[in-house]
């Protein structure tokens, strides 16, 4: 019989997670000198329930469907209903965007998303000298409420939710959506979607506005007030975190920025007379998906939970409708690399796979091709079939919130929380998000952040597959999609015919309506969707915000 000697390490375990971390860990030593996250957050090497962050089930946890929603906003989360699923969709003309809208619904896609081109987003027809170079090319042009009807022929607007990704001019495109509706004898209360809207992310963050933040924020809240009465399943607003992060915010910064503008809102209606619990259950958020897989997870978890204390305690909100934080998500497109950017669908695969631990309600996967260009047909369908991969291979729809009770997680989750509040607290202490806006405190610190980050990928610390790191000499051609500059005179030709076949005396009369609404401080939605029912462009009632707001230009604090 041979001795063997005895591995004296057999069985040995640590008496707490300290010993651990002396002993066995500090032994074997780590691979580089510092963890951190894409949001520069130090990473701990190990969670135990010895520095777990001590978690309170029933006070910070709970059950999914119940306040504070941390683990979810509905009960059954993915096994009763997956999220639905949208991608972007808009370029050309109307006809050429309705096409990818009826090719997207017959691959399986669950909502319509709609991107607007530059002219439409900044409000000018497509006939104004301002236009030229840009009509169609990065979104759809909209100036009419015939381009609208367009854009939607065949599809029934009470059937399939539409989202639209639009900002000053979301008042106009909102009327344009509903008028067409009005047209087809759709009752308002049978149109379901969201419309972005969010006029306090531009200040901060994406920069395309007309007028200053004041009456922008006014014209928001016409969009939010005039759903509480006559559409209850559109979303008025979807505050959104996107541009936010997109712009070199921190994922804590993202949060807190986003949720302050979702109270700057709120505080604005209740300022009208509006009762929380009328208008708060149809506020939406939209939010990024960055590349730091847990730390994202964890935020959208922090997110629900601290909107939902935020609405119990700040403003009294009765009802758990009032408290839910429902979210779209879309993966991070500055994530995206012109460099190998087949490398991008595992990108967006991981960004995916973190919305839905996470729990979004609604998602955007970005396509591998949209940094050098409006995606390909072929290149959407592999960014939708994404998504339904995650939904019906994956397995991680089978259970609510499976990471619930991971000790990571739910330390990252109150670190997420506790950092976004104090932000808040800040941004309170200015007076509020619309002061903070106007000093420039979100865009200072967003600027910092960003600066920061691009450091770290000069010096490498931040690693970006293909670019820093892994690079390959010479371009990786991909198929892209071009737009035809016979798209521009198109329509061109067509919004100066649309002009010129109007009734002159009705079209007046209404743009007077509009100027007056504007003026007397009323609520210009339903007076808007009378007036583009006449005919009035969007170009003509940005000129109507132009002359009676002002025109808003970027102070340069930074």
């Amino acid at each position: 019989m041979t001795n063997k000697k005895k591995d004296s390490k057999q069985f040995k375990r640590s008496g707490s997670y300290k010993e651990w971390r002396a002993g066995a860990y500090a032994a074997q030593g780590e691979r580089k000198g510092r963890f951190s996250s894409i949001s520069f957050r130090e990473q701990p090497e190990l969670v135990t329930p010895e520095n777990g962050g001590g978690v309170n089930y029933e006070r910070d946890l709970g059950f999914p469907g119940e306040f504070p929603f941390t683990r979810g906003v509905q009960p059954t989360m993915y096994r009763g209903r997956l999220w639905t699923m949208r991608q972007f969709a808009g370029f050309g003309t109307p006809e050429d965007t309705n096409k990818r809208f009826k090719y997207l619904l017959e691959h399986g896609q669950t909502g319509l998303s709609t991107a607007f081109d530059m002219p439409s987003l900044m409000g000018y027809d497509p006939d104004s000298p301002r236009s030229i170079g840009e009509v169609g090319r990065e979104g759809v042009s909209v100036s009419t409420i015939e381009d609208m009807d367009t854009l939607f022929s065949g599809i029934a607007l009470d059937q399939v939710t539409t989202s639209m990704t639009i900002n000053c001019t979301a008042t106009v495109a909102f009327a344009f959506y509903f008028a067409v509706a009005k047209r087809r004898n759709i009752s308002f209360d049978k149109i379901g979607g969201t419309i972005q809207n969010d006029m306090l992310k531009e200040f901060i963050a994406q920069k395309e506005w007309i007028s200053p933040p004041a009456p922008s924020v006014k014209l928001v809240c016409d969009v939010v007030e005039f759903c509480a009465q006559s559409a209850p399943r559109f979303n008025p607003v979807s505050i959104s975190g996107y541009h936010i992060r997109e712009a070199g915010a921190t994922a804590v910064q993202e949060l807190a920025f986003t949720i302050a503008d979702g109270l700057a809102y709120v505080d604005h209606c209740l300022g009208r007379g509006m009762n929380v619990d009328d208008f708060a259950p149809r506020l939406s958020f939209f939010f990024d998906v960055h590349n730091d897989f847990f730390e994202e997870i964890a935020k959208f978890r922090a997110a629900r939970r601290l909107w939902a204390r935020l609405m119990r305690e700040r403003y009294g909100a009765k009802t758990e409708a009032a408290c839910k934080l429902r979210t779209h998500a879309q993966t991070a497109g500055v994530s995206l690399t012109a460099q190998q950017p087949v490398n991008n669908v595992a990108r967006v695969a991981m960004q995916a796979l973190a919305a839905v631990l996470g729990g979004v309600q609604s998602l955007h996967t970005n396509s591998m091709d949209e940094t050098l260009s409006l995606p390909t047909e072929d290149a959407v369908r592999v960014a939708l079939r994404t998504q339904q991969i995650i939904a019906e291979e994956s397995g991680v729809t089978n259970v609510v919130d499976p990471l619930g009770g991971s000790f990571y997680v739910e330390r990252l989750t109150n670190e997420i929380e506790a950092e976004a509040l104090e932000y808040i607290k800040r941004i309170d202490a200015l007076g509020g998000m619309l002061k903070a806006v106007e000093v420039g405190f979100p865009q200072k610190e967003i600027a910092e952040a960003a600066y920061q980050f691009q450091l770290q990928v000069d010096a490498q610390d931040q690693v970006i597959v293909g670019v820093n790191k892994y690079a390959e000499g010479g371009e990786q051609e991909i198929p892209t999609l071009k737009i035809d500059h016979v798209v521009e005179q198109q329509q061109i030709e067509r919004v100066k015919a649309f002009k010129d076949r109007r009734d002159k005396v009705r079209h007046a009369a209404c743009l007077q309506a509009v100027e007056a609404a504007c003026r007397e401080n009323r609520n210009v939605v339903p007076v808007l969707i009378d007036a583009v029912s006449e005919g009035v462009t969007l170009g003509e009632v940005s000129d109507v915000y132009r002359k009676v707001f002002g025109v808003y230009t970027d102070p340069g604090m930074l």
